[in-house]
């Protein structure tokens, strides 16, 4: 991969929930960024972490960095290119893929060395580590 890309720092801190495969689609599943994926072992939520009840299972304080504007599918290496980046810097990563784009979501505690980590490749990372 040789191309460059600019990131943008979602601003609410989230939280990745995982509920039975059957399970309805909850209310609380909502906020200004969410994913939700059924697969014949789970429902795996993504949303804002503040309405995301105690009980379910999930790990809060995700902070997502998205690769602003179009990534074409034909586009091969993108995200091999940047988990191998985060990886060398210990960065647990979880990787949503839109139509468009891709998201990268770290821990608000590993956010400083996931940027440092980007803009080593040459990247821009816009935006800064939402508040609680």
């Amino acid at each position: 991969m040789t191309s460059t890309f600019r990131f943008r720092v979602h601003g609410e801190r989230l939280a990745i929930a995982r509920l039975e495969r059957a399970a309805d689609i909850p209310t609380w599943a909502r906020g200004g960024f969410v994913t939700i994926s059924r697969t014949v072992d789970e429902l795996s939520i993504t949303c804002a972490q503040a309405g995301v009840p105690r009980e379910v299972r999930h790990e809060r304080d995700k902070i997502a960095l998205g690769i602003a504007g179009t990534v074409p599918m034909t586009t091969t290496g993108v995200l091999a290119s940047l988990c191998g980046a985060l990886t060398a810097a210990q960065v647990p990563v979880f990787a949503i893929s839109t139509y468009d784009t891709d998201w990268l979501l770290v821990s608000a505690d590993r956010f400083d060395a996931a940027r440092a980590a980007l803009t080593g490749l040459g990247h821009a990372v816009e935006g800064d580590l939402p508040s609680v």
